[in-house]
């Protein structure tokens, strides 16, 4: 079993430093977690940990999903040679939607989610039942089992100070079966440490630099717990229409050599980042305190496809300078520190051979189709998404003025989070949350219509659980009513009733074929598209953005497979993109 002091782990009675990198399942192909975790040991480290998206598991009140996958990798990382350490939430932040939780469930109890209250705690619970008996059964001890802990909670102290909630959860833990230590993590500030840890639990930290001082504010809180830094932030995540994040290798290297002379436990936030696929990415808002306003028209902050991270392994899963300067600092550390160092077995894997690479070309848009909106839906006001059960996607939002009205101005309230305004099908304007548009009047018995797009939900501070839609369009001062909403969800591809050959059109489906002998890896553009999303095989990729910094999508590949393969493109900006293109590097700029 794994015994901790202040000095430091014990498994099973031997001295252990737990050196981990985080390898989220769910944004890497299964076919690829051989491969990536392969690459983790051979980097020197000898644990995995993974967070949990609970919305990806529930992604409706009731409808379990792709459950078994966690447990899966759990496996392939046993397999590998790793010990495991599993972060549940149920909020998890990871800059994925919604930090995790649930649209439909943040709906509902609003404000009250990550506290005590009983229609929240009975949703985490019936969450925790589908889920922890494939971690209970692969804890450290059991045949096969190699997970040496699991997180209490996620960051609680920067969000929250509801300690009979913390309380809830690690009962539910400890009477589901979790044997092995509990943990937090927070930031080493001292009202966080003080808020999110619980008594009997071990305490972690998460920071970028300066691990001596976040060490020391550890050691105020918590003497009797060993120095643990639970997210050592390596790298950084992008937002569209801002930079492209880096770190310099050796800065990099230095602080975890630091961390490790310390006497510290780590866990390389991120080791492998992967790919945000489909409309799982989150978002960042930039009221105070994250002023971080400076480089972005707006505050509201959507978050990549791209999970680059710049991390050791970059998003097709190679190694980077970054990769070398770690293994570096983690084989000094084996050679000086060989007690410590230890591994679940003697192999030391080599780097795996990277999969083939396809060469660069173009497939041409030959077919487009309109786009297959649900049903319509009456209400007085403009239903959110989560009320049309939607969690992302489309929904085709209209109204009338009511007769004899004079031309005035129509305002868009509470706009989440993108969007094409017409009147009486005239031409576009478009609509972005936060930012300053041209006003457009309407008067009486005008037709008015809005295609509303949702992006990312934010994942961090005040604003998750945030409901997408609109909440009411004012013609001048009056609100307009009678509305008809229709929904479109976009993962899985919506599956249009006719394609027929032509040339692409905004806002319609168009798809061309991709023909391949042999399947490989590629990064896919979209030359001349302004922004919208790119399925592979009827996989959704995810989004593409003209803003940048990412300007292409990473296409792992497993999608492919040899002989036809479909490309499937929705554009939502005005162009009209003709055809998609094979890079053989991936693109980014901004």
């Amino acid at each position: 079993m794994l015994t901790y002091d202040s000095t430091g782990f014990r498994l099973d009675g031997r001295p252990l430093r737990i050196l981990s990198g985080a390898v989220h399942y769910f944004r890497s192909r299964p076919e690829q977690w051989p491969a990536r975790l392969a690459a983790v040991r051979a980097m020197g480290l000898n644990t995995v940990e993974t967070y949990v998206p609970w919305n990806l598991h529930e992604p409706a009140p009731g409808r379990r999903e792709r459950l078994g996958e966690l447990g899966a990798f759990l496996d392939e990382a046993h397999r590998q040679g790793l010990w495991t350490i599993v972060r549940p939430g149920p909020y998890i932040c990871a800059e994925w939607d919604n930090g995790g939780l649930p649209g439909w469930l943040t709906a509902r109890v609003g404000r009250r989610a990550r506290t005590g209250d009983p229609a929240y705690l009975a949703a985490v619970d019936a969450h925790f039942d589908a889920l922890l008996p494939q971690v209970v059964e692969r804890q450290w001890g059991r045949p096969g089992g190699t997970v040496l802990m699991v997180q209490v909670e996620n960051e609680y102290g920067a969000h929250g100070s509801d300690a009979a909630y913390l309380a809830h959860l690690v009962r539910g833990l400890r009477g589901r079966g979790v044997t092995v230590p509990l943990f937090t993590s927070d930031g080493p500030e001292d009202h966080m440490l003080a808020a999110g840890t619980v008594p009997g639990v071990l305490a972690t930290v998460n920071f970028g630099s300066d691990p001596e001082g976040a060490f020391a504010a550890l050691r105020r809180h918590r003497p009797e717990d060993p120095p643990f830094c639970m997210e050592y932030w390596n790298g950084w995540f992008d937002h569209w229409g801002g930079p492209h994040h880096a770190r310099d290798a050796a800065d990099a290297a230095d602080t975890l050599r630091r961390i490790l002379a310390a006497g510290g436990s780590v866990n390389l936030y991120m080791a492998h980042g992967g790919t945000n696929f489909g409309t799982t990415a989150g978002a960042n808002h930039a009221d105070p305190p994250f002023n971080s306003t400076d480089w972005t028209h707006s505050p509201y902050q959507p978050t990549t496809t791209s999970y680059d991270y710049d991390a050791p392994l970059d998003e097709r899963g190679l190694p980077t300078a970054k990769f070398d300067a770690f293994r570096q600092v983690l084989a000094d550390f084996a050679a000086e520190h060989p007690d410590e160092a230890r591994y679940l077995d003697g192999r030391t894997p080599e780097l795996p051979t990277p999969e083939p690479l396809l060469d660069a070309r173009e497939v041409t848009l030959d077919e487009c189709a309109e786009l297959p909106f649900g049903p319509a839906v009456a209400s007085p006001v403009p239903p959110l998404f989560e009320e049309l059960g939607l969690e992302h996607g489309l929904v085709r939002y209209t109204a009338t003025v009511p007769a004899l009205s004079p031309e005035l101005p129509l305002t868009v309230e509470g706009l989440r989070d993108r969007a094409t305004l017409r009147v009486d099908g005239g031409p576009a304007t478009a609509l972005e949350r936060g930012v300053a548009a041209e006003p457009v009047a309407a008067g009486g018995g005008a037709r008015v219509r809005l295609l509303v797009e949702s992006l990312g939900r934010v994942n961090y501070g005040p604003r998750v659980g945030e409901t997408k839609g609109i909440t009411g369009v004012r013609h001048e001062r009056q609100y307009l009513h009678g509305w008809h909403a229709e929904p479109l969800r976009l993962d899985p591809l919506p599956d249009p009733a006719v394609w027929t050959p032509g040339t692409p059109a905004p806002e319609a489906l168009a798809r061309g074929t991709l023909h391949l002998d042999t399947p490989g890896d590629t990064f896919l553009a979209v030359p001349g598209g302004h922004h919208g999303y790119l399925w592979v095989n009827g996989f959704l990729l995810g989004r593409y953005d003209a803003r940048g910094p990412q300007t292409t999508l990473y296409c792992p590949g497993p999608l492919l497979r040899p002989g036809p393969n479909t490309l499937t493109l929705l554009e939502l900006g005005p162009a009209a993109p003709t055809r998609i293109a094979l890079r053989e590097a991936p693109g980014t700029g901004g």
